[in-house]
């Protein structure tokens, strides 16, 4: 009898605890000003995957543009990136690899991170720099093309119309991110790559390539 009445509290305990896990799954209170965004759907499920956090109180802005230190956070979290695998000989510092960096800031642990993740950004970057249409879609492609071991592609380049405005070094990545359908452009067949990317369309063009690589999983060796 002692030994049943052992197991009984035991299967309780465990059901509690799933039952409270599943309650703080659910409690994740969806953002409240993305009503009026297209593709509100795609914003919702990476908040409930945990890669978007927004502003809290249910903030996510989604026409704000996004800061270069946002971006990474956004990378970081999407492509799971971490550095659990290098031993240091002393600890890290965002300022080692950016000196703009501020090692206190929410995004140090990111800013280290992406350093080691293959993806090259410049030393002197801007934590609170708005990203363009360009240089997101650029870092995107790049790491997730890293992250997913994808393959050289043979493309025939999109006509772009605003093609003479895109910056020399991001057109191929451009043009890949047409072809895996991260990016579309606008009714005029325009990129506009020099505007600064909005935190809503930023969030739908990393979904789509999540969705992207769950298409083309990375080949195992055999």
């Amino acid at each position: 009898m002692k030994k049943r009445s052992i197991l009984m509290k035991a299967i309780i305990i465990a059901l509690l605890v799933v039952t409270f896990a599943g309650q703080c799954f659910a409690g994740v209170n969806p953002f409240t000003d993305i009503n009026e965004t297209a593709e509100k759907d795609k914003i919702l499920s990476l908040q409930e995957q945990g890669i978007i956090k927004g502003y809290g109180n249910g903030i996510f802005a989604p026409d704000a543009p996004l800061t270069a230190a946002q971006g990474i956070q956004l990378l970081v979290n999407a492509f799971d990136l971490n550095i659990d695998n290098i031993r240091f000989i002393k600890e890290p510092k965002a300022t080692d690899y950016f000196k703009n960096a501020d090692d206190n800031a929410w995004y140090a642990n990111a800013f280290i991170i992406i350093t080691f993740s293959g993806l090259e950004l410049p030393s002197d970057l801007n934590p609170n720099a708005k990203w363009t249409r360009e240089e997101f879609a650029f870092y995107l492609v790049k790491i997730m093309e890293i992250k997913g071991n994808l393959p050289m592609i043979n493309l025939v380049p999109a006509d772009i119309a605003d093609n003479g405005q895109l910056n020399v070094l991001y057109s191929g990545a451009i043009q890949r991110a047409l072809v895996y359908k991260l990016v579309q452009l606008d009714t005029n067949g325009s990129f506009r790559p020099k505007e600064s990317i909005t935190r809503s369309d930023a969030a739908v063009q990393v979904y789509n390539a999540l969705e992207y690589l769950k298409a083309h999983p990375t080949p195992t060796v055999q």
